[in-house]
């Protein structure tokens, strides 16, 4: 992959750390909202916008629109948007919704209903293989997604027409709207299946950022797209958020905003 070098892990770390910081800042201004996305997703978009993704030439692809609070927060530390900007998330007519869509900014393709934007994303990677084009597609997943069956459709083309330049990164912390995703249906062995529709699967800690640059960063061979199983917690290991909460949809009071930016906040000291 022709990505420019990782940064080192201490900046990716900290970088996953303000993520959060961002994120939480953004859910206190309604008082709820989708701050687990955030921190379940922290390190992946540390990793992938800290050191792999070349800004102006690869494509990114968010398929589940409600991690978009991740998008905003790591645009913000690395310059793609103005800080103040985030103040305004998810109120009536800003252009930083809650939920994303075609006017999100940064992002390629942002899609609504989930299950969507690996197509997208193939779309992307096809044009570019076609063209000649030397640009990498990052697709974004969730693993509520890999319920719906277009994804399956769509990875099964995207083997066939061996797009190598296609990476999806799973975000598999086993968290949906109806609860835990093992309560709504069984996905396991999630690896496998991705490996039987024909793609090189890399596995690993989504929290640690070692191992996600190495997924990244790794070809292992050339044929075929790449997937990344990201496997993550949907309250992204912060202790301060008590494991009673529902981590799809939180409830941010003072209290425990002010918990967790305590917390978060000694990581970087």
């Amino acid at each position: 992959m022709g990505g420019q070098p990782l940064l080192d892990a201490t900046k990716l770390r900290r970088l996953a750390t303000r993520i959060r910081m961002r994120a939480t800042d953004m859910v206190a201004i309604q008082g709820f909202g989708y701050l687990g996305q955030a921190m379940s997703s922290a390190e992946i978009f540390a990793v992938l916008f800290g050191g792999v993704l070349r800004h102006g030439r690869d494509r990114f692809i968010l398929s589940p629109g409600h991690y978009v609070i991740s998008l905003y927060a790591v645009a913000a530390e690395i310059g793609l948007l103005d800080p103040a900007e985030l103040a305004s998330y998810g109120k009536d007519g800003s252009p930083l919704e809650a939920i994303g869509s075609e006017r999100t900014l940064v992002a390629d393709l942002v899609c609504g209903s989930l299950g969507q934007g690996l197509s997208g994303a193939i779309g992307f990677a096809l044009a570019a293989q076609l063209a000649g084009e030397d640009r990498d597609v990052f697709a974004f997943l969730s693993d509520g997604e890999m319920e719906e069956g277009q994804v399956w459709e769509a990875a099964m083309f995207a083997a066939h027409r061996r797009l190598d330049r296609l990476v999806a990164v799973i975000d598999a912390n086993n968290s949906q709207v109806d609860g835990p995703v093992t309560s709504v249906t069984t996905l396991e062995p999630l690896a496998e299946k991705w490996r039987a529709f024909g793609w090189r699967v890399a596995e690993v800690d989504g929290h640690d950022v070692d191992a996600l640059g190495e997924a990244f960063v790794s070809r292992h061979g050339d044929a075929g797209p790449r997937a990344i199983v990201a496997h993550t917690g949907i309250l992204g290991r912060v202790r301060s958020i008590p494991p009673t909460v529902d981590g799809h949809f939180i409830k941010l009071d003072g209290d425990l905003k002010a918990a967790i930016m305590r917390e978060l906040e000694a990581t970087l000291a």
